[in-house]
C-alpha cells in the first residue's frame, strides 16, 4: 500500500462500503491488500461503515484501512460511496461492497483501460462465492452475468474516473437502491464509455438461503426500477421506463393465467385448465432457460438444471418486483420515503 509518510497521491484509492459484514468485510479488505503489489503507484485503501454495530470499525481500522464514519438517519450505499471517493486522493477509484472479493488479477488487466480517454468506468465480472449453499445463491450467480463490452450501466463493483465523478457530483443519494444504473445514465449523458471487460473481478457472498431474502432483494429492485426511471421521465436519456412496462405486462399475464387455470378448473370440475397453464408456465421457464444458456456454456447436467432453475426464477421475480414498483409508487403517493431494504443478517 502507499506510504502514508509520503505527498505523492497514491494511483487508486479503493473505498469499500458496509454495514454490519463482519468477517465478510475482512476477507474483503485482505482480498484488496493481496492485490496492492499489482497496482504501480500504490494505492490506498478507505472503508466507509453506515453505523454498523458489530465491530465492523475497528475490524477496518486492524485490517489497515482509512475508516470514515456515517450514522445518517436513512442509510444508502449512495452516501457511503459519496463519502468515499470525496475522502480519497487518487484520480482512479475503485468501489468494492464489504461482501466482496477482490479477484488477484482485476486490477493489472483494468487499469490500462483507462488508456482511452472516453471511458469513464470498467467493471468485470462478479460471480456468487458459494453458488452452492442454496438455491437461490445459485441462480442469482447467472443473474450477475452480462456480456463484455459497452454497455449501459455497471454494479458496485467497479472502477471510476474520479474527474467522472467531480463532473456529475456522484451517486445520487437519496436512491436506496439502483444508484449504480442512475450515476451511470448521466454519465453515458456526457459522453463517456461504461466498458464491461470480459475478466473476473470479484466473488461476492449474496447469502441468501430463505424465501423471505428473496422477496426482499427483488422487492428492493422493482422499488429502484420505478424511482430510476422516475428520474429520467421526460428527459431526453429515459431509463427503465420499458423495463417497468414489461415488468408490469408479465406480471399481469402469469397471474391472468393463473387465475384463468384455477377458475377453469374450478367451473369445468377437471384439472385440465389447470394442467394447460402449467404446461404453459413450464414452456415459458424452458424458454428462457434456453435463451440464456450462453451464461453456462459448458453443457454439463448441473449446468442444464442451474439453467431451468434460472428459467423459473426469470418469471418467478417478476411479482415481487411488480411489488416493489407499486410499494415506491404508493409511497411516493403518500409523501414517503422508503428506508434502505437490507435482506442479508450481519
Amino acid at each position: 500500500m502507499s506510504d502514508p509518510t509520503q505527498n505523492v497521491p497514491p494511483t487508486l484509492s479503493v473505498v469499500v462500503i458496509g454495514r454490519n459484514e463482519g468477517e465478510r468485510l475482512r476477507r474483503c479488505l485482505q482480498s484488496v491488500a493481496a492485490t496492492a503489489g499489482t497496482v504501480l503507484g500504490g494505492l490506498e485503501v478507505i472503508y466507509v461503515d453506515s453505523g454498523s454495530v458489530d465491530g465492523s470499525v475497528a475490524l477496518a481500522e486492524a485490517e489497515g484501512a482509512r475508516t470514515v464514519l456515517l450514522n445518517p438517519e436513512r442509510p444508502t450505499a449512495a452516501l457511503g460511496r459519496n463519502a468515499g471517493w470525496r475522502a480519497a486522493q487518487a484520480q482512479t477509484v475503485l468501489f468494492l461492497d464489504g461482501d466482496t472479493i477482490l479477484d488477484p488479477g482485476f486490477l493489472a488487466g483494468s487499469m490500462p483501460e483507462f488508456a482511452a480517454d472516453e471511458v469513464a468506468v470498467v467493471w468485470g465480472h462478479r460471480r456468487e462465492l458459494y453458488p452452492e449453499h442454496s438455491i437461490y445463491n445459485r441462480v442469482l450467480d447467472l443473474d450477475w452475468i452480462y456480456p463484455p463490452g459497452k454497455s449501459a450501466f455497471c454494479g458496485g463493483d467497479a472502477l471510476f474516473r474520479r474527474s467522472v465523478l467531480v463532473a456529475t457530483g456522484g451517486f445520487d443519494e437519496g436512491l436506496i437502491a439502483g444508484e449504480e444504473p442512475e450515476l451511470c445514465r448521466r454519465i453515458t449523458a456526457l459522453g463517456y464509455t461504461i466498458l464491461h471487460v470480459d475478466r473476473a473481478m470479484t466473488k461476492h457472498d449474496i447469502a441468501i438461503s430463505r424465501w423471505r431474502q428473496y422477496w426482499k432483494r427483488a422487492t428492493r429492485a422493482g422499488h429502484a426500477f420505478a424511482e430510476v426511471s422516475e428520474r429520467f421521465r421526460g428527459t431526453e436519456h429515459p431509463f427503465w421506463s420499458e423495463d417497468c412496462s414489461r415488468n408490469r405486462n408479465r406480471t399481469l399475464t402469469l397471474l391472468g393465467l393463473c387465475a384463468a387455470g384455477l377458475s377453469g378448473s374450478i367451473v369445468l370440475a377437471s384439472v385440465v385448465p389447470a394442467a394447460v397453464v402449467a404446461g404453459l408456465l413450464v414452456a415459458l421457464a424452458v424458454r428462457t432457460a434456453w435463451k440464456a444458456r450462453w451464461k453456462a456454456p459448458t453443457g454439463t447436467m448441473r449446468d442444464w438444471v442451474t439453467l431451468l432453475l434460472y428459467g423459473v426464477h426469470s418469471h418467478v421475480q417478476q411479482l415481487p418486483i411488480f411489488v416493489g414498483q407499486m410499494q415506491y409508487r404508493w409511497n411516493r403517493r403518500k409523501g414517503r420515503r422508503a428506508m434502505l431494504v437490507e435482506y442479508k443478517q450481519p
